[in-house]
């Protein structure tokens, strides 16, 4: 079944220029053009996400998200305007919004904000291993404090899920939960993203931008990839740590925060500690209250359980279900992309089978497809000595897009000759 996204501004150009994108990228979009009658859509319909302007006639955004979250308050809501400032951005924070973003915006942005809010409903702990146990016990512990949280396994075995797990069993629960990834982005890019900036901090500054660590004030702040920070922006993060406070580009003072803090990572982190590349007393700072996630071939007994969950989110409303002989193949393969990898095949295998039981040819032709996929990507970086935007061009693909299938091959084991920034 498709996502439902309900649309509210009252300028015609933007509701109609949202749903194009947003009905490429797949979804059911209905448009509403201020809050009272977006409310009236809400009472009508069900919808799974809410983007909404904040300055509209009769209810404006702010008033809009207040009467969402009282009478649905699990439902995603996103805060879009032209006008924004820190003001804004904390207030709707913390009245319980997802995420704010600023016009003008890229469909890439759009895009990246959308999924990231669909992932809070979508992001199931599904498992019956004992090993899965012990991890959501942990998790259940150390949600009752304030400790820093450390979440340690491969790429794709479920960290953020885990984490968002912990921020919604703690008190903290009511406020934000922000999410950065500290490999997505540039050194200079994520110090201004974490700390936030004062209007002419620097040529382009135009006005003042929160950091998230203050969007995310009395709530959790998930530092996705934390292995990726540069060493100086490390000592910076140190000091939030150690005093509570961060240092806003541009600005005279510090500013107080009060945020709990949970760091991933898919590496070693004692080996980057041994070799270098990460400072030792952040590490500590870090792992007061470190869990491990272990990988899906190691409690195999997830997979059955996995595979039906994956099955109703990708099998667009028909009743589709697994052959033994191909459950046992699920069961068995060594899952290099963990969780992430084998919704990949799921996905790909429901569309394949069209409506009807998946076997063992449906699972080989998504082999099929993966190594296609898999060559012209290579094939293409190899052409371009590794260069990512060049790559993506080549291809008719983002940037972004390309970065994340070459996060999934990695995870897989495969060797992807990209350069590195």
């Amino acid at each position: 079944m498709k996502t439902n996204v309900l649309v509210v501004d009252d300028d015609n150009h933007m509701r109609i220029a949202l749903k194009e994108s947003l009905v490429r990228a797949g979804y059911n979009v209905a448009l509403a053009e201020d809050g009272r009658k977006a409310m009236v859509e809400i009472d009508r319909n069900i919808f799974d996400l809410v983007i909404t302007d904040v300055k509209m006639p009769h209810l404006g955004g702010i008033d809009l998200l207040k009467a969402i979250k009282e009478t649905s308050p699990l439902m995603p809501v996103i805060l879009m305007t032209g006008y924004g400032t820190v003001k804004d951005a904390v207030q709707v924070i913390k009245e319980g919004a997802y995420d704010y973003i600023q016009k003008p915006f890229n469909t890439d942005m759009l895009y990246s904000v959308v999924r990231r809010a669909l992932g809070v409903n979508n992001g199931k702990i599904i498992f019956t291993s004992r090993a899965m146990k012990e991890v959501l016990q942990k998790a259940q512990r150390v949600a009752g404090s304030d400790a820093t949280v450390l979440v340690l396994g491969e790429s794709g075995v479920g960290k953020e899920v885990i984490s968002r797990y912990i921020h919604e069993s703690s008190d903290r629960s009511r406020m934000s939960f922000v999410a950065v990834n500290c490999a997505a982005l540039p050194e200079n890019l994520l110090e201004s993203e974490l700390f936030g900036y004062e209007k002419g901090a620097f040529t382009g500054a135009l006005s003042r931008k929160p950091g998230k660590f203050e969007l995310a004030d009395k709530g959790t702040i998930l530092l996705d990839e934390i292995t990726e920070m540069d060493l100086k922006l490390q000592a910076k993060l140190l000091r939030v740590l150690q005093e509570k406070e961060v240092e806003v580009l541009g600005s005279r003072s510090p500013r107080k925060v009060d945020v709990r803090v949970i760091a991933t990572t898919n590496r070693d982190i004692v080996k980057t500690v041994a070799d270098g590349s990460f400072r030792e007393d952040l590490y500590y700072r870090l792992s007061v209250f470190p869990i491990t996630i272990p990988a899906l071939r190691e409690r195999r007994e997830d997979i059955p359980p996995l595979v039906n969950h994956l099955l109703k989110k990708h099998s667009r409303g028909m009743d589709v279900g697994v052959s033994d002989e191909a459950m046992k193949h699920l069961a068995s393969r060594h899952w290099k992309g963990n969780v992430r990898e084998l919704e990949n095949v799921i996905a790909r295998a429901c569309i394949l089978s069209n409506g009807s039981v998946i076997s063992m040819s449906h699972l080989d032709a998504v082999g099929s497809v993966r190594d296609m996929e898999t060559k012209l990507i290579i094939d293409a970086l190899r052409s371009v000595r590794g260069n990512r935007s060049k790559a993506a061009g080549i291809l008719g693909i983002t940037v972004r897009t390309l970065r994340n299938k070459i996060n999934e091959y990695k995870a897989m084991g495969i060797d992807v000759p990209v350069r590195e920034y």
